[in-house]
């Protein structure tokens, strides 16, 4: 028998998720899939018949809860009890998308790291304030728990699985089959629309705004305070409660997505980034890439000026 990989569907599952890994794991010869659910489960325009209840969730080496639509909607009682118990017995919990919802919601990622899909990233913070999430992972590998971003990055994650029971030749023989890259590494960010984070308060929304039209100037911390009339210490304090972090670092990711943005809309070359958006050097630019979004950037352009995405 081989290692038994159970498919919990939530109520609004997503189907691409759903699909990967009924996809991945339901044609490899080293798995036997069960797919259980609750009942009949509805998505947008079909249904989902388990072929199991879930009682299954008490035999599998590893369950995969694909990401469903209503994250507010928390997961029933019996499902949460299900997956608790499974990973009490032993079994390997991972979460696709926005499924991080469900093992929050258990208990199961609390003092843990995790992301899920960018733009949910922020509200499993707030909603579980416990879980150490990290917005800008394609996946998250913590031993008997791992979750990940979506659609690409739940395949990234499945095949990283793949790698770590059965060895790479394995994982690259179902990346040929899908026609996908064979690995990319969980730490690599993923690539969202904006890096600076959405503000919760507006008392400093003209200071931001001041930046934004001087990105290009060189502003320690000291001007920054100077043009907020508070002192540093206030200052800080102050824009960390309305954006969650450092004005520093703010200004930083700033800069960083008006350089994303001349790679993917103008011809600029490569050199004049930070000159053009503040951020110094070419090799300072490659390093703030390379950390922020695990890539270059040349990289970067070749990926996004032919209009593709990735999750």
């Amino acid at each position: 028998m081989g290692h038994r990989v159970t498919v919990l569907v939530l109520p609004g599952v997503l189907p691409l998720e759903f699909g990967i890994a009924v996809q991945i794991f339901g044609t490899d010869p080293h798995y036997e899939l069960t797919v259980c659910a609750a009942g009949p489960v509805h998505g947008d325009g079909f249904c989902v018949t388990a072929s199991a209840g879930l009682g299954a969730l008490a035999h599998a080496d590893t369950v995969v809860v694909p990401g469903y639509r209503d994250i507010d909607a928390k997961p029933s009682g019996d499902v949460l009890a299900g997956l608790l118990d499974a990973h009490q017995r032993g079994a390997r919990l991972v979460s696709i998308c926005s499924a991080a919802f469900a093992l929050a919601a258990a208990g199961l990622l609390d003092g843990r790291p995790a992301t899920t899909h960018w733009q949910v990233a922020d509200k499993l913070q707030r909603q579980y304030p416990l879980v150490d999430v990290r917005p800008n992972c394609l996946y998250v590998d913590d031993g008997d728990i791992l979750t990940s971003a979506g659609v690409t990055a739940g395949i990234d994650l499945c095949l990283h699985l793949i790698r770590r029971d059965n060895g790479a030749a394995a994982a690259n023989r179902r990346a040929r089959a899908l026609v996908a890259p064979p690995q990319r590494a969980g730490g690599q960010a993923q690539y969202v629309e904006r890096l600076r984070p959405d503000a919760s308060g507006d008392q400093l929304a003209p200071l931001r705004t001041w930046l934004l039209g001087h990105l290009t100037e060189p502003i320690d911390l000291d001007t920054i305070a100077g043009s907020a009339g508070m002192s540093r210490r206030t200052l800080v304090r102050r824009f960390r409660e309305e954006t969650g972090t450092s004005p520093m670092a703010w200004l930083t990711d700033a800069r960083l997505d008006r350089a994303r943005e001349l790679l993917e809309l103008t011809d600029e070359p490569v050199e004049n980034l930070g000159r053009l958006t503040g951020l110094g050097s070419p090799a300072s630019v490659r390093a703030i890439f390379h950390r922020r979004l695990g890539t270059s950037p040349y990289e970067y352009r070749t990926m996004f000026r032919a209009g593709g995405t990735t999750s």
